[in-house]
């Protein structure tokens, strides 16, 4: 194969950038966060959502100097091999990969849900299965029209929440949002910090992602400018989605009622417009768009994560292939859609630590996506001393102060993460360790590869 058969097409602009960076977590504002109430309660779980908003800010605001320096569709995976060589590659690679591989079953299954209350009569699994099908054809059809797409639900799904926190509002009252809002007292102690720590992955799952960005940065027009300006857009623009939607849904009656539960908005809205409303069915489906255009940007971002790693020799070579006429990793897509749907099925049959699939699979995303920023966080502080002549667009703000505040708050995320979540974490450690076996028997494939240190030309 030619060089020119393992490289990505560069046609996507700012708007596509900022679409997938903001389309790539907004499921995130719309189900999953409200269970950190539950732990937490509003007033802990504002804490712990603020703590992880700096977090993910000092974070993207360091991570931009990466993507913009080294534009490559492995992403971290790319920024490891450079800093510190090919096992702290693997890490990375395969951190990603949980990360991104993960989410979509998730998703998918909340599609599945979604629809199933519209068309009762249809096995949501079906559905879910049904989703995939469609967003690995867009897929793999066209990264600008993917793109566009993405753009397109994004908008719809932004406006959704704009007009949830507008109906809602009239019902709004501080009193019903800070009552009982230290994890089910009315005032701050000792006894409440366990609660903040648990909710921590709750809070995560609002920013969820958003790094996927790098890994459409090949194909960006212009990355070093298209790149910084999207995440900077993005991690904003989220920061206040999330505040927003989360501080409304808690004042409009008792939060409790929301916190154990998969659609917080409908049914925050449901107190204030009752349950016949033309806004609560609007709701409901527009909802939808906002799951969609995850579940289809992380589709992108596993499927570039899948053909760089194959590409530089770390999975197998077949899949680094890339479609002649669409330009698309067709094969990296489709492989991550059969590790979806076959979660999708086995629903029922693996349940473990008294979760089920679908809450596992959010909390092991959320496991590889913090592994990465840390190695991310390392490989930035030794590039700065191994590279110190890189060009680098983008150089990281208030360095090292927010690289450091990112890795420390991340180092916290995964030690706290563990703790409450140790079946898990253990299962995370052997899937890694049966990678890294892989990874000791294909030296030869990395040897061979075409990709070396660098990723191809970017227009």
């Amino acid at each position: 194969m030619s060089n020119q058969s393992h490289s990505l097409k560069p046609t996507l602009n700012v708007w596509h950038m900022w679409g997938l960076a903001v389309g790539l977590v907004i499921s995130g504002e719309y189900f999953g966060w409200s269970y950190g109430w539950d732990k937490a309660g509003t007033l802990g779980f504002m804490v712990t959502s603020i703590l992880i908003a700096v977090m993910y800010t000092t974070f993207i605001f360091s991570f931009t100097e990466l993507t913009t320096s080294i534009p490559h569709a492995g992403g971290p995976f790319a920024y490891a091999r450079r800093a510190f060589g090919s096992k702290a590659a693997f890490i990375a690679g395969f951190a990603t990969l949980v990360e991104f591989v993960f989410a979509p079953p998730a998703i998918a299954m909340a599609i599945g849900a979604y629809l199933n209350v519209q068309f009762p009569s249809v096995d949501p699994k079906t559905m879910a299965a049904g989703a995939y099908v469609i967003f690995i054809a867009l897929n793999i059809i066209g990264v600008h029209i993917a793109a566009t797409f993405e753009l397109f639900v994004t908008l719809l799904a932004i406006a959704e929440l704009l007009v949830f926190m507008g109906v809602v509002s009239p019902g709004f009252s501080v009193s019903n949002f800070v009552a009982h809002g230290w994890a089910g007292r009315d005032s701050f102690s000792m006894a409440v910090i366990p609660g903040i720590v648990a909710a921590i992955p709750f809070a995560i799952w609002f920013f969820l992602a958003i790094e996927g960005v790098a890994m459409a940065a090949e194909e960006a027009q212009d990355p070093k400018r298209t790149v910084p300006t999207a995440y900077i857009a993005g991690i904003l623009t989220l920061v206040v989605l999330a505040m927003g939607v989360m501080i409304f849904a808690g004042g409009v009656g008792d939060w409790k009622a929301l916190s154990n539960i998969n659609d917080p908005l409908p049914q925050a809205m449901k107190l204030v417009v009752g349950a016949n409303s033309g806004w609560l069915h609007m709701l409901v489906w527009i909802g939808l768009f906002g799951l969609v255009a995850s579940f289809h940007g992380i589709i992108l971002g596993y499927s570039r994560q899948i053909f760089a790693l194959a590409r530089a020799g770390y999975m197998p070579r077949y899949f680094s292939a890339v479609h002649p006429r669409f330009k698309t990793p067709h094969r990296a897509i489709i492989a991550g859609g059969v590790v979806g749907i076959a979660a999708i099925f086995s629903d029922n049959l693996i349940t473990f630590g008294g979760q089920t699939l679908t809450s596992n699979l959010i909390t092991m995303s959320v496991f590889g996506a913090i592994v990465m920023y840390i190695i991310s966080m390392f490989s930035l502080f030794a590039l700065r001393k191994k590279e110190p002549d890189l060009h680098r667009p983008f150089p990281a703000m208030l360095y090292p102060l927010f690289p450091v505040i990112a890795l420390v708050l991340a180092v916290v995320s995964l030690v706290t993460m563990t703790y409450y979540n140790q079946l898990l974490a253990g299962v995370f450690m052997a899937l890694m360790a049966a990678a890294f076996g892989y990874f000791l028997l294909t030296k030869h494939h990395r040897d061979a590869a075409v990709d070396k240190h660098h990723a191809p030309a970017v227009a």
